[in-house]
């Protein structure tokens, strides 16, 4: 469990700097996701996705990151 809320605290950090860091930068991106097409911010969220547990994996399978 302690694990768990590290992550979480950690994903609130990565995803909150962006904001901070450069906010008028963060608002254009946001409108221009906001534009794009359903089926292409789709096939995005499922590549990150896939990215994203190929990582974790790797980390837990291997001693890669040892």
């Amino acid at each position: 469990m302690k694990l768990l809320i590290t992550l979480i605290g950690l994903v609130l950090v990565l995803e909150g700097l962006p904001y901070v860091a450069a906010p008028e930068s963060m608002q254009r991106w946001l409108h221009q996701i906001a534009t794009m097409p359903p089926h292409l911010l789709r096939r995005i969220g499922l590549i990150a996705m896939v990215l994203g547990f190929c990582l974790c994996a790797l980390a837990q399978k291997t001693g890669f990151f040892d």
